[in-house]
């Protein structure tokens, strides 16, 4: 007998890293031992404070059972008072913040919720590979827009503009941008909240890479004037308090436009243990020591993962936020995946190849902060050697 698969799945392949990690854990097991610089998953611990928080709840008898699907009252009201302590944004915690099993996961309510077949969405070239999938899961059709260097990374609105829009519900924006590393400014948000408003458009907006590296005050879209009327955001514990795997997210956004994610959210999951949200509350009130520690280490990191990439005449621009390094790849090697597959079959170190975020990317290479920076100069010291072996 044979089962296809639904038609839904035509144009999703299996995630990028999904199938990458899997054959690199084929590598070492073969005795490879190969340092991945890839996919960017903090590598350091929560605060202890976060840890507690979670073993104090877990140690209740009456901790285990299903929580509710917006999360509780305490947990909705500490992400309230971090948009409020973090980006100025005053928001209604019982009706404007919906905590989230991730980030990640918010991506597909929301396109679940509000794309179908007929829509169009707006999505950046190079991004994050999710938006296809949401956008192509959800039946909707996929309108890219450029983002260059010569454009410094940012769209080019007065273009899109010129295009037809008619059919466009929703346009993805990420800053500060994964994988390129760019901030926006608050003269970008304005025009971006002024031309979404312009075409009926509604704007989701990704931003969970304000607190790292990050030189300037972390910025909120919704900071901008008439952005609470046009857009959602999205937020994340994942990069910014080391909490990755335990998959806390939000959306802050609109009650109304809340309400319809969370008609389709409670059909997907049963609530979030009470043991991560409790920790998700000490997280979400840690200050600024926290965070000048975090990018103490990440700014050592960056300047061996500078070396690595400048040992491999790769170009890397100054000024980029988060946990990665976005460099260009030399005229020696074809694209990224060229040099990507050279120097792990060479030096066993992996390295993203840009390509993967979109066609824009693929004169480019990622290189991911995390990993020990013992384990990044080995990294370093391997490349410098598969240099020497190439050029002799």
């Amino acid at each position: 007998m044979t089962i296809t698969p639904a038609s839904r799945l035509a144009n999703t392949g299996e995630y990028y890293f999904s199938r990458k990690l899997r054959e690199l854990a084929a590598l070492n097991a073969a005795g490879a031992n190969i340092i991945s610089l890839g996919i960017g998953s903090p590598d350091l611990p929560p605060h202890p404070s976060v840890v507690a928080a979670l073993a104090a709840t877990a140690a209740q008898p009456g901790a285990h059972g299903y929580q509710s699907y917006q999360g509780t009252p305490a947990l909705r009201q500490a992400m309230a008072a971090f948009y409020q302590k973090s980006y100025g944004v005053a928001r209604d915690p019982a009706s404007e913040v919906l905590p989230l099993a991730g980030s990640k996961e918010g991506l597909m309510h929301i396109g679940m919720a509000f794309l179908e077949a007929g829509d169009a969405v707006l999505i950046p070239n190079p991004g994050y590979p999710t938006y296809h999938a949401v956008a192509e899961i959800c039946g909707a059709e996929v309108r890219e827009y450029d983002l260059t260097a010569e454009t410094g990374w940012l769209p080019d609105l007065a273009a899109l503009a010129r295009t037809d829009l008619s059919r466009v519900k929703m346009m993805l924006v990420n800053y500060p941008h994964m994988p390129t590393g760019t901030p926006a400014n608050s003269t970008f948000l304005a025009e971006l909240v002024a031309f979404a408003k312009a075409h009926g458009i509604m704007l989701v907006h990704d931003n969970p890479y304000g607190f790292v590296l990050n030189e300037t005050p972390p910025t909120s879209l919704l900071s901008v004037p008439g952005a609470k009327e046009i857009a959602l955001e999205l937020n994340s514990l994942s990069k910014s308090h080391n909490l990755a795997g335990w998959r806390v997210g939000m959306l802050v956004g609109r009650a109304d436009w809340l309400t319809e994610v969370l008609r389709f959210k409670s059909n997907m999951d049963s609530g979030m243990f009470l043991g991560i949200q409790q920790a998700a509350v000490a997280a979400l009130a840690l200050g600024e020591d926290w965070f000048a520690e975090l990018n103490a280490t990440y700014r050592a990191r960056r300047e061996v993962v500078r070396e690595l990439l400048a040992a491999l005449s790769c170009e890397a621009a100054p000024g980029q936020t988060g946990l990665f390094l976005w460099a260009k790849v030399p005229p020696a090697y074809a694209d990224g995946y060229a040099l990507s597959d050279a120097v792990l079959a060479g030096a066993r170190v992996f390295l993203t190849p840009g390509g993967i975020f979109g066609s824009n990317g693929n004169g480019y290479i990622r290189a991911s902060l995390c990993q020990p920076e013992g384990l990044l100069r080995e990294a370093l010291d391997r490349v410098k050697s598969y240099e020497l072996r190439v050029k002799s």
